[in-house]
């Protein structure tokens, strides 16, 4: 064993410790590596940081963009919705749609961020049905992972080892080429879950887990004291307001009644939800959503021709996304202590409307005449951009509190169907092999910030650098690994112990493997450590390498046994109040049960 290849084996222990451990980032440890490989000689400068112009870490960053655009544009939270809508209050039912939503979204976004979608959405069922929030987060997690066995582009290990072939001269995957595989495996995984809930998952109560609960605008209304109520009203034919600017209808001298926000058709004939700003023009058609007193809002509608409008679901949800409340605290050097809100012009100069103040905890009743001091707490109601916008204000106002129904905006949501277009393009451009994967994958990321269904800065942000980092630093071990002649003797090793037993059981071995190094590093890691071992055990049994590199990435997504391999499972420990056990108990057989459909069916669909 020469000099550099016990470097590369210290070296690949070192990160098991260090990750294993989990005292030091992933990322770090990833960077440790390259370091190590330059100092040492084993690797060139180049060679060592090869992985940062891999064709992998591009294709993993770009799905991430795509997989929040999806987010952006409410195709995820559509899934959610359906599931709400469709579960009723059936535990077995609700089980299964969320495992089926959480890998269908999974299938084509990254696994994380389905999970980051769905925890919230798990919990508003939770609250609506009274079922264990434990019962559901852990069966959603798993689904997200069993989605990385659904397509090519679901999970990083996939793209790993598709790579990895291509580098060894064959061909790579097609976009379904494990699909059938992957849902047997999910049909498996559903079944197992609905036998063993109720013995398996602890019995956490709906209001005890999920940690600190952000309030709802009405808990948040509540304490500003006011009688005022929304309403949605529309301008009916030969309405006086027709014409007339918000600031020009006086609503507010002459019926206190305030304009919050209006929707109305764009030159497309699309309905638009925009803020009351003064200079906006009221048109028939328009329905506006207003705060007033009961009585107010009656006279109004008498005098000036409206019609009260009952809100569908789906128009509630995009009133939500657009418009909504916070409390903010004045500054106690703000330049408007002193000021009362009409002198400030507070409306025309931030495109919002104050419906309330407290001093204290104690409501304010004529607080538009009440000069401000550092006391006071205003509650403020506009669009979220406007909201936002008051952030940067900090020599004046602290935002205090947003509503929890913030955190199920969706900002793109009118371009929802532009983005399952440009979803639809990129899978049609890789089942067809029209284009590399990569390429595809860059056109669908490109073109989600030309529509502008996120922005560019959105689409940066959108990518996990510490994952990238990961990746891309612990890729070129691999090359080390087979450079220095680590790969040949680890499938030696393997060839003496059990090659003659023939591929079924090497196929066993290398889906064990993954498993075993999955429990300590990422799982990302496990499938760029097996993959050409799984590759080169196959070219030295003279046999198909296609049944053992599906055999790496199914491991590699059967993460099921630690919340340490994969943030997809960690995401839900917290919430949950899962413990370490709670995890092996339940993922342990899981993962052998993947084993036994991967075992069977492997062979059947890529034969030896």
């Amino acid at each position: 064993m020469s000099g550099d290849l016990v470097i590369v084996f210290a070296l690949i222990g070192a990160a098991v410790v260090l990750m294993a451990s989990n005292r030091v980032r992933f990322d770090i440890v990833a960077l440790l590596v390259v370091i190590t490989l330059i100092l040492t000689g084993v690797l060139s400068v180049g060679e060592a940081l090869s992985g940062f112009g891999s064709s992998v870490v591009i294709n993993v960053a770009g799905l991430l963009v795509i997989g929040e655009m999806l987010d952006r544009t409410g195709v995820a939270r559509s899934v959610g919705d359906l599931i709400l809508k469709h579960g009723g209050t059936n535990e077995k039912i609700l089980l299964i749609l969320i495992m089926a939503g959480a890998a269908l979204l999974g299938s084509v976004m990254s696994s994380t961020a389905i999970v980051a979608v769905f925890i919230p959405i798990v919990f508003r069922i939770s609250a609506e049905t009274n079922i264990n929030v434990s019962r559901m987060l852990m069966p959603m997690s798993y689904a997200a992972l069993i989605s990385g066995m659904l397509t090519l582009i679901a999970t990083t290990p996939n793209i790993v080892v598709h790579g990895e072939l291509i580098s060894a001269g064959f061909a790579g995957f097609d976009f379904f080429s494990f699909t059938l595989l992957g849902l047997i495996v999910l049909v498996v995984g559903v079944i197992y879950i609905l036998l063993v809930r109720k013995k398996f998952f602890p019995d956490t109560a709906p209001d005890e887990a999920g940690g600190i609960r952000t309030r709802s605008m009405r808990e948040i209304w509540q304490d500003f004291g006011s009688d005022e109520k929304f309403d949605t009203l529309e301008i009916s034919s030969g309405s006086s307001l027709s014409g007339l600017t918000i600031i020009g209808a006086q609503l507010g001298s002459v019926y206190n009644i305030r304009i919050i926000g209006l929707m109305r058709k764009d030159r497309q004939g699309q309905e638009q939800i925009v803020a009351a700003a003064p200079e906006v023009q009221l048109q028939e058609g328009n329905v506006l959503l207003v705060l007033g007193d009961p009585e107010s809002k009656d006279r109004l509608i008498k005098e000036q021709g409206l019609d009260r409008v009952k809100l569908t679901e789906s128009s509630r949800k995009r009133w939500m996304w657009e418009l909504g409340i916070a409390s903010i605290l004045i500054h106690p050097e703000s330049e408007y202590i002193g000021q009362t809100l009409h002198e400030i012009n507070f409306r025309s100069l931030y495109n919002l409307n104050v419906v309330g103040i407290r001093h204290g905890k104690k409501p304010v009743g004529d607080y538009l005449d009440r000069k401000l001091d550092a006391s006071c707490i205003l509650l403020v109601a506009g669009s979220w951009r406007h909201i936002q916008q008051l952030k940067s204000l900090t020599h004046d106002f602290i935002i205090m509190e947003l509503p929890a129904e913030q955190r199920d905006i969706v900002p793109a949501y009118r371009r929802r169907t532009v983005a399952l277009l440009i979803l639809g393009v990129m899978v049609l451009l890789n089942i067809f092999d029209m284009v590399p994967l990569t390429a595809a994958v860059l056109i669908a990321a490109l073109g989600a910030v030309i529509t502008r269904c996120l922005s560019m800065e959105d689409a940066y942000n959108a990518i996990h650098w510490s994952s990238i980092v990961l990746l891309a630093g612990m890729l070129p071990l691999a090359d080390a690994l087979d450079k220095t002649g680590g790969t040949k003797l680890i499938v030696d090793t393997l060839m003496a112990g059990g090659g003659d037993a023939g591929p079924r059981v090497m196929l066993t071995t290398v889906f064990f493997m993954t498993s075993v190094l999955g429990l300590f590093l990422s799982n990302t890691v496990a499938a760029v450590l097996m993959a050409p071992i799984a590759i080169g055990a196959a070219q030295v049994l003279n046999v198909s390498p296609y049944p053992f590199a599906v055999a790496v990435l199914i491991s590699a997504s059967a993460a099921f046994v630690t919340p340490v391999s994969t943030p997809v499972v960690a995401l839900v420990v917290e919430p949950g109040r899962y413990s370490f056990f709670d995890f092996v108990r339940v993922g342990l057989p899981l993962l052998i049960l993947t084993y036994v459909v991967a075992v069977v069916v492997i062979p059947l669909l890529f034969p030896f």
